[in-house]
C-alpha cells in the first residue's frame, strides 16, 4: 500500500468494493484504522432506488476538490426514518489527506479507476449467506430491498468487471 502512488492530488484513494454482506465495512474500518485514513462510503449517497448512478457526479465533485488540495463537504443520505432521504443527513468533511478509503458497492468502478491508488474487492461467494448477514445487520424489514440490491449488484459487477480489475481480491468467511 505504501508504494501505491497518489492519484488524487497528493492523496491515495483506496476503493474497497464488493457485494452487500461480504464484509467490506469490517475490512475497510480495519484498514482505515491501520492507515489513519478517512472513510467515505457509497452508502452515504446510495438509495434503494439508486444504488450507483445518479449520485456519482456528487462523488466526482468531492474527489476533484480533494485532488486540488481543498477540503470537500457533503451531506449523507439520512436513513433515520427507515427510508432514504438523500443529502439530508449529517455533514461530512473530506480533507486532502495521505489516504482516503472509499468503501462500498461501485467504489472501484471503471469510471473511478484513474483516481485509485488501489482497488480491493471483498467477496463472499454464497449469496444467501450474504443476504442473511445484511438482514441480520440492518433488519428483516429490509429483506426485499436487499434481494433487489443483490440482483442489481450481479448485473453491475458483470458489466463493470470490478472483481477482475481489482488489485486484490479478499474472500471473507
Amino acid at each position: 500500500m505504501t508504494n501505491a502512488p497518489p492519484r488524487l492530488g497528493n492523496t491515495r484513494l483506496v476503493a474497497v468494493d464488493g457485494p452487500s454482506g461480504a464484509g467490506k465495512s469490517t475490512f475497510a474500518r480495519r484498514l482505515a484504522e491501520e492507515l489513519d485514513a478517512t472513510r467515505v462510503l457509497t452508502d452515504h449517497f446510495a438509495t434503494w432506488d439508486d444504488p450507483a448512478i445518479g449520485w456519482w457526479p456528487q462523488v466526482e465533485a468531492i474527489f476533484e476538490e480533494v485532488a486540488r488540495g481543498r477540503t470537500a463537504h457533503y451531506r449523507k443520505t439520512d436513513w433515520s426514518q427507515g427510508f432514504p432521504r438523500p443529502n439530508q443527513g449529517a455533514l461530512v468533511e473530506v480533507r486532502p489527506e495521505r489516504t482516503i478509503i472509499f468503501e462500498g458497492m461501485s467504489s472501484a468502478r471503471k469510471a473511478n479507476a484513474h483516481r485509485l491508488s488501489l482497488a480491493v474487492f471483498v467477496d463472499h461467494g454464497d449469496e444467501e449467506q450474504r443476504l442473511e448477514r445484511a438482514v441480520a445487520r440492518d433488519g428483516e424489514k429490509y429483506r426485499e430491498h436487499f434481494i433487489r440490491w443483490q440482483q442489481y449488484e450481479r448485473g453491475w459487477f458483470a458489466v463493470d468487471e470490478t472483481r477482475a480489475r481489482a488489485d486484490y481480491v479478499i474472500t471473507s468467511s
